[in-house]
């Protein structure tokens, strides 16, 4: 990625194991230290001093920058790579999702990457616990609610159980 072809942060893609908004910051955070540690890595070698081993980064950061086909090559690449990711964080689409049981990692990397297909390319998931839900899922978007739990499916058919119980107590 040269300077004349920063990625502007509405084109990036995230990868799978990128599946919250504290991802994305923690994403940032990490970026931030690894700039840090290229400069001064940078300085040392103008100076003469010894040289530390490159740094290190997370399994997120190698997909992220493999997903986007982003190189980390000079200290203002960096810097515009780090503030587009600022921009990311603050405009990422936001689904909230309420389970009965906790989601695992896994399950819920598989859930983005489908929602990412079918909503929007960068969507996160917010996920809540509310073990009251029994079954099912309750979610939330800025501008609709979608009730996808157990009770929910019983509360709108209460009518047909209610007609059927009445059916089978008759053929008794």
């Amino acid at each position: 990625m040269s300077d004349s072809q920063t990625k502007m942060y509405a084109s990036f893609s995230l990868p799978a194991t990128i599946v919250t908004k504290v991802d994305v910051s923690r994403l940032v955070r990490e970026l931030e230290r690894v700039d840090n540690e290229l400069t001064t890595m940078a300085v040392r070698a103008k100076t003469g001093a010894s040289v530390a081993d490159s740094p290190v980064f997370s399994d997120q950061l190698a997909a992220f920058l493999d997903c986007n086909d982003i190189s980390l090559g000079t200290s203002a690449q960096r810097s515009e790579l780090i503030k587009q990711l600022r921009l990311l964080k603050d405009s990422l689409p936001v689904i909230h999702m309420t389970f009965a049981v906790p989601a695992d990692r896994e399950s819920l990397g598989q859930l983005a990457q489908w929602l990412r297909t079918t909503i929007h390319p960068q969507v996160v998931i917010a996920a809540g616990l509310q073990p009251a839900l029994v079954a099912g899922v309750y979610m939330r978007t800025p501008n609709k609610v979608h009730d996808l739990s157990l009770r929910a499916q019983l509360d709108s058919q209460h009518d047909l159980l209610v007609k059927e119980l009445e059916s089978l107590r008759g053929h008794k």
